[in-house]
């Protein structure tokens, strides 16, 4: 029946439908990344972005980590990035106008990457969009605004729209959403909370490129000094003579009124006094920490910022958003190609969102330092400071932020414990943990046939890994292996891989042990070759499922 006080209308822009297997809303570094693991393993994805095109987003998150850089590295471009990159090599920190201390950043480490760069976000973005250029299984849809998000039992379908109103439908069996802090409405849809807690002062951005000997390899951080009474500054070194500068400013900052007045001059000369300086890129943001309850909904996964944020001192959040696309990426990929069930996916909310409450625990620790919200919290952050003017064993208790370190996952549902190899906690900062069940597998050089040397990590990233002591009966074990898992499987002898004895005196293993490895490099379980029980519940504990007797 017609509507009597409806009035014929032209006809609107027909749907368009794209299918895939899986799509990822958000075209930044956590989106790109996963689009880039997904189609190594052969996965064909789509990126949808409302935005119109990438735009300059300046430094944002600079400070990329080491484990970021070996999970980019899988991919191609880990090296570019390093390669571009900076690292610092001395921090100082300042307590108004005088030095606390310096720290020398040593690098304990074997990895052929640098614990951390300094790159600007933008440069990040490019060298990912110029792989995914040439990746194949990759479709970018730029002004594709996500709408809504429903499910079914068979997939996914997002309602996108364009900025001329044309309606765009995209369907994939499952979804990873990394759009960024600000889609409030998506998290309404698909039902998760963002609690936590904001911060009211705001944070000036600004990135500069000037001549400034002696700052090129030094990260400074300064509390109340007098050109900021009160508040904090924050010093990076970047590539190209670019420096970026954090300053601490009230909730009521702003920045136009301060440009025009010329305020914003004298506050960057106050600090580099009357060097020629450009700025490349200036923003103002406040501080959060926040995360949803859970960061898998059905068949959608949450990644990045839209999962949760957290205060930047320490780089935790492109550093975590890149973590959850690495751990989202295999767990898709070993599903739709047939390894895995879908019950692995419920260990990709259960790891996360425990690295997440991590995270959160450690830069709100930072916070509440940088910016007490207490009297109590006042006291303590005078104490420590004016103390530390004179006794250097006060030094350690001046948190400007603790830098992004992996999260292990010794307690996830995929990790077999050892008891002969237990996690003792959190180790010093800079260095790891030994190797056991939940850890990562320490970056050493290893001989493969065929692939000549290379780094045990990136073997690993082929699938299950299992490394076996010097009396395991290699065809034995891998017939065993293949019972157990439909995964791809590669067993090798670590005595024969082992091309400057780093491994075996890094795991420790005995003669008749084998280590099973997850396809991001994380260790399993160790076992006993001869215990076919405990191997068979290993390997399906790994791939997310009930360990099973055999038969």
């Amino acid at each position: 029946m017609t509507n009597p006080d409806s009035h014929p209308t032209a006809p609107g822009p027909a749907k368009t439908q794209h299918h895939t297997q899986v799509v990822v809303v958000g075209n930044g570094p956590v989106g790109q990344t996963a689009a880039l693991l997904l189609s190594r393993w052969g996965i064909d994805c789509i990126l949808v972005d409302r935005r119109p095109q990438r735009d300059v987003i300046g430094s944002k998150a600079i400070c990329q980590q080491r484990d970021v850089l070996d999970v980019w590295e899988s991919v191609g471009v880990g090296h570019k990035i390093a390669a571009e990159g900076l690292t610092w090599d001395r921090a100082t920190t300042l307590y108004k106008d005088a030095t606390l201390f310096t720290q020398p950043f040593v690098d304990t480490g074997r990895s052929v990457f640098p614990p951390f760069v300094n790159i600007s976000q933008t440069r990040t973005e490019e060298l990912l969009d110029e792989k995914i250029a040439t990746a194949g299984h990759i479709t970018a849809l730029w002004d594709h605004g996500v709408e809504q998000i429903e499910q079914d039992g068979g997939g996914v379908t997002l309602h996108c729209r364009r900025a001329d109103g044309t309606p765009v439908d995209v369907r994939a069996p499952y979804a990873i959403v990394a759009a960024g802090s600000a889609p409030r409405e998506l998290r309404h849809q698909l039902g998760v909370s963002f609690n936590g807690r904001s911060f009211e002062d705001k944070f000036l951005i600004c990135d500069i490129r000037a001549d400034l000997p002696g700052w090129e390899r030094e990260r400074r951080f300064y509390f109340d000094p007098e050109w900021n009474p009160g508040r904090q500054v924050l010093i990076h070194p970047c590539p190209d003579s670019t420096f970026r500068i954090d300053w601490q400013v009230p909730g009521d900052y702003d920045i136009e009124q301060e440009e025009a007045s010329g305020a914003l001059d004298t506050r960057i000369r106050q600090i580099i006094g009357d060097k020629p300086y450009e700025i490349v890129w200036k923003s103002v943001y406040r501080f959060h920490s926040r995360m949803v309850d859970r960061m898998r909904v059905g068949r959608v996964l949450l990644a990045g910022d839209f999962a949760h944020i957290v205060s930047p001192f320490g780089a935790r959040g492109l550093n975590t958003g890149v973590m959850d696309a690495e751990n989202a990426a295999w767990k898709l990929a070993f599903v739709l190609r047939g390894w895995a069930d879908q019950t692995l996916l419920d260990s990709y909310d259960s790891e996360r969102c425990a690295a997440t409450r991590e995270n959160i625990e450690v830069t709100g620790k930072t916070m509440d330092f940088l910016v007490p919200q207490t009297e109590e919290q006042h006291r303590i952050r005078l104490e420590r400071l004016t103390a530390a003017l004179t006794d250097p064993s006060v030094h350690p208790q001046i948190d400007s932020g603790r830098l992004s370190e992996p999260f292990w996952y010794v307690d996830s549902p995929l990790t077999t414990p050892d008891a002969k190899r237990p996690f003792a906690g959190r180790p010093p900062r800079g260095h790891v943990p030994p190797p056991a069940p939940g850890v990562a597998l320490p970056d050493v050089p290893v001989r493969i046939e065929g692939m000549g040397c290379t780094r045990l990590r990136q073997v690993a990233r082929d699938g299950l890994l299992l490394l076996v002591g010097s009396s395991v009966d290699l065809a034995g074990l891998r017939e065993q292996a293949q019972s157990a898992s439909d995964a791809p499987l590669r067993v090798l002898r670590i005595a024969d891989i082992d091309a400057e004895g780093a491994l075996q005196q890094a795991l420790q293993s005995g003669p008749h042990e084998v280590w099973v490895v997850r396809p991001d490099a994380h260790i399993a379980a160790v076992c006993e070759a001869d215990d076919h029980q405990a191997l068979r519940g290993a390997l399906q504990r790994a791939m997310g499922q009930r360990a099973t007797l055999s038969i």
